[in-house]
């Protein structure tokens, strides 16, 4: 094995780091922004209201990522609508395409936890805050939402790491992330081992921060479960 390699191509590595945090963390955060609206959409009791957030649900996390990303990024380049629209300047450039694809992907499974958290709520505490006279958008600010957010904590942890796996599908489409940087190191040394397992060394180590963090934070919001030391 030949990590000599390796360390002369650490650069190109960091820069794929770089590249892949900064869209993970753009595509969650767009992910989250959609996902609240369209979850509070498809916990509506009114059906015709729920459909169509429900629908996008079950179109994203029904089809896979990768042919999610290759109908925006080679697909919507064939209408000649999109080529002479404003849209081109987004759909032309492969980041901007797989920013999209993983901000709609993510929000789709963010939604899914949070309207199952949302219709968990228990109805004691809806119905006390009823009798305190609280009205609906006072009720779901300062009731239902955290304590939904509280509850999605965990399954929303596992959601973030399965966004930076599945980041990795940016590579696909000439993107240089850290599974980029493996294939170019690869291409330019063949050394497909050393090349690969560096970039899962790289992608182990962030998922170990991202656990961390989410320990961290549940164990902070979560801190009223437990006695308190004497």
């Amino acid at each position: 094995m030949d990590f000599q390699v390796i360390i002369d191509n650490l650069p190109l590595y960091f820069q794929g780091l770089r590249v892949t945090i900064v869209l993970v963390v753009s595509s969650l955060a767009l992910g989250l922004c959609l996902a609240l609206p369209i979850a509070l959409l498809a916990t509506s009791k009114n059906r015709w209201v729920s459909m169509v957030p429900k629908a996008y649900i079950y179109f994203f996390r029904g089809t896979p990522l990768l042919v999610q990303m290759f109908m925006i990024y080679h697909g919507m380049g064939q209408f000649e609508a999109v080529h002479e629209s404003f849209l081109w300047v987004i759909f032309k450039q492969a980041y901007a395409c797989a920013l999209l694809a993983f901000a709609l992907n993510t929000a789709a499974y963010t939604a899914e936890i949070l309207r199952g958290t949302i219709e968990q709520t228990a109805f004691g505490e809806i119905e006390a805050a009823k009798a305190c006279g609280m009205s609906k958008a006072l009720i779901y600010r300062r009731i239902i939402l955290p304590s939904t957010f509280r509850r999605a904590l965990p399954a929303y942890g596992n959601e973030v790491i399965f966004m930076l796996h599945g980041s990795a599908l940016a590579g696909v489409i000439t993107i240089v992330d850290l599974f980029g940087a493996a294939k170019i190191v690869n291409a330019r040394n063949f050394v497909p081992f050393e090349s690969f397992i560096t970039a899962g060394l790289f992608y182990l180590a962030l998922t170990f921060l991202i656990v961390w963090g989410f320990k961290r934070v549940e164990r902070h919001w979560h801190a009223y479960l437990h006695p308190r030391k004497s």
